[in-house]
């Protein structure tokens, strides 16, 4: 059971850069795109971005629904990401293929991943071009987090390595 939290509670769960799967599509449509290029770009309100390439399949349908989900792993999820991020939402149903299970949004119509321990659902309010990558912006309308949650917990990308968030130094 997910605890319900405001979205400014929720995007305390989200540290910078993390590595999550994005959420977008509805349906038969529904897929997941892994994603490092996470952030936050407002507090007030509460609004989050990630890059995504054009190249891909996921771009599309951010295009054509104007939602995402923001889902975000713990580290006993790693192989899940690395699959999808491996993999293309033309070729394959990557829910099926790497045993996730959509969880029903409560505010949009995107699906969340029901395996990871903090989703954030987003309206989609900016895109910006900014090289090989566009930010898609979207406002958290709402955020649900497992119980036992924990932000060092959650999975960080740098230079071609995954990692977990050091040590708490003040």
């Amino acid at each position: 059971m997910k605890e319900r939290l405001s979205a400014k509670e929720g995007i305390k769960y989200l540290p910078h850069f993390p590595t999550v799967l994005i959420g977008t599509g509805k349906g038969k449509k529904a897929n997941l795109i892994t994603a490092a290029m996470v952030h936050v770009f407002s507090i007030e309100p509460e609004m989050i971005g990630t890059g995504i390439s054009p190249k891909r399949h996921s771009f599309e349908l951010l295009d054509e629904y104007e939602e995402f989900t923001v889902n975000v792993p713990d580290s006993s999820m790693l192989e899940e990401l690395k699959g999808c991020g491996s993999s293309s939402g033309r070729d394959i149903d990557k829910f099926e293929r790497f045993e996730l299970t959509k969880e029903k949004s409560d505010v949009i119509e995107v699906p969340g991943v029901k395996e990871f321990p903090l989703i954030l659902e987003c309206n989609l309010e900016k895109k910006v071009k900014t090289g090989d990558h566009h930010w898609f912006v979207g406002k958290v309308v709402n955020a649900k987090k497992a119980e036992n949650f924990e932000r060092s917990e959650t999975i960080l990308y740098w230079g071609g390595e995954f990692r977990k968030p050091g040590d708490l130094i003040e």
